[in-house]
């Protein structure tokens, strides 16, 4: 994450507290926070898709679609099996 872009949004966030934004600052606020949003989301997409289940047993208990996922990207050998 991008601590200038964080830095940014808690500045906004601040002086809309306080002092109210202008019409341009509103619309600079929103853009930052879909920014933050879309990164949030895309970092968080990654570490599902990376995740691998293993029980106590060492069975894969990872989700089937999860599987096909991590097939596609060659992620935990997926792409050497069957």
């Amino acid at each position: 994450m991008d601590q200038k872009l964080i830095a940014r949004i808690n500045a906004l966030a601040k002086k809309k507290k306080t002092l109210g934004l202008t019409i341009e600052e509103e619309v600079e606020q929103k853009a930052l926070r879909e920014k933050y949003l879309s990164s949030f989301r895309s970092g968080l997409k990654n570490h599902v898709e990376g995740i691998k289940i293993i029980d106590r047993e060492g069975n894969d208990l990872t989700s089937d679609k999860v599987k096909h996922i991590q097939k596609a990207k060659k992620l935990h050998n997926r792409h050497l099996e069957d």
